[in-house]
């Protein structure tokens, strides 16, 4: 059981134990003051059960990179307060966000899941990259 990834732009896409995870992150300019050293990034997940057999998500654990190197473990229950149960074609989408004292950075973890028989496994979230509108101008 292998993992897939692609990397669409900054976002990314993966696919482990039959499951793929799409994320989409973006900068969010309004919530943002860049004079502040604060920058915040929203992102969109969207889970894929594209295996043959039931699962509920049960934790997440992120790796937050900032352009400064600093790294920041987030681990927690379920995502946005939800530990949604997926059959099979079954998918969840949810967004949150992501505010870090520099103008990028870089997000990846995983999901531990419950299958029906009871077994735990990981799901990988691939690295994408939160990047404010002040580094994409400068190309």
């Amino acid at each position: 059981m292998g993992v897939t990834t692609t990397a669409p732009q900054h976002g990314s896409s993966t696919v482990t134990n039959g499951f793929r995870v799409d994320v989409r992150p973006e900068y969010l300019p309004d919530h943002s003051r860049p004079d502040r050293n604060k920058f915040v990034f929203g992102y969109r997940v969207r889970i894929t059960n594209e295996d043959g057999q039931r699962a509920r998500l049960r934790s997440r654990h992120w790796v937050i990179v900032d352009a400064d190197g600093d790294r920041h473990d987030v681990v927690g229950e379920g995502v946005v307060g939800h530990q949604p149960d997926l059959a099979p074609g079954q998918t969840f989408e949810y967004t949150s966000y992501c505010p870090l004292e520099t103008p990028w950075g870089t997000m990846e973890g995983r999901y531990t899941f419950i299958a029906e028989d009871g077994e735990s496994f990981d799901i990988t979230v691939a690295r994408f990259y939160l990047v404010s509108a002040e580094i994409e101008a400068k190309g």
